[in-house]
């Protein structure tokens, strides 16, 4: 971007917070635009198209990360970087891999690195606060190359939409393609797609492999 300012909207439901990096912001962006919620920030930034959203990951209703689905769908010319409390590796891998946020800052870290953050995602790159950085780099490192039972790729490259994972869960209780389009109120057929494409995306040949597969990565539970 060169020198031009970078313009951010900042999505955050607490207002003292949202002054704070407003302050902070301001030596080297143009705040653009403030949101107390994640429909809020979908629908300003689908408005004034920022270049970057900076999204609370824990405010009401629509939080961060479905907001962050939101916005890769309907601004992808915005790039999202998620602010959380959380410096679970699973968290940071969900934010980034399957929201598709380019950068994950924790919040207590938010004031030294959010300038940083802010100029490499602008410039292309992705961020991770140092507090995260090691754990999550280290288990990206551990999975690549390597393959689960079946033939499975790793889970921290695999990218289920929350309805996949919904299905998956139901899966792994046992539920037929009736039964899950009776529970999540979907058609039967829509309901063997997501079966399908399960399949597909965990490389997995049988249902037995989709729920050894998500027993082995925590995705449900071997009750």
């Amino acid at each position: 971007m060169g020198s031009e300012r970078i313009r951010v909207l900042i999505a955050d439901d607490h207002r003292l917070f949202r002054e704070a990096l407003r302050t902070v912001l301001e030596r080297e962006c143009d705040v653009v635009g403030e949101a107390a919620s994640g429909e809020e920030a979908v629908a300003l930034a689908t408005r004034i198209r920022p270049d970057i959203v900076l999204l609370d990951v824990g405010m009401p209703g629509v939080g961060g990360l479905n907001a962050a689905h939101r916005l890769a769908k309907q601004v992808p010319s915005s790039k999202v970087v998620i602010l959380s409390q959380h410096e679970d590796e699973e968290y940071v891998i969900e934010a980034m891999v399957e929201a598709g946020a380019a950068g994950y800052l924790v919040k207590t870290d938010a004031a030294a690195e959010l300038l940083s953050a802010l100029r490499a995602v602008a410039a292309g790159r992705s961020y991770l606060s140092a507090a995260v950085a090691p754990a999550v780099l280290a288990r990206l490192k551990n999975t690549r190359g390597t393959s689960a039972a079946d033939g499975a790729v790793p889970v921290a490259v695999v990218k289920l939409t929350r309805r996949e994972r919904e299905v998956l869960s139901l899966i792994g209780e046992g539920a037929t393609s009736k039964d899950i389009a009776a529970r999540l109120g979907i058609s039967p057929k829509t309901a063997q797609v997501h079966r399908d494409n399960l399949k597909q995306k965990l490389k997995a040949k049988s249902t037995a492999a989709i729920v050894r597969y998500a027993i082995k990565h925590k995705l449900i539970r071997a009750d």
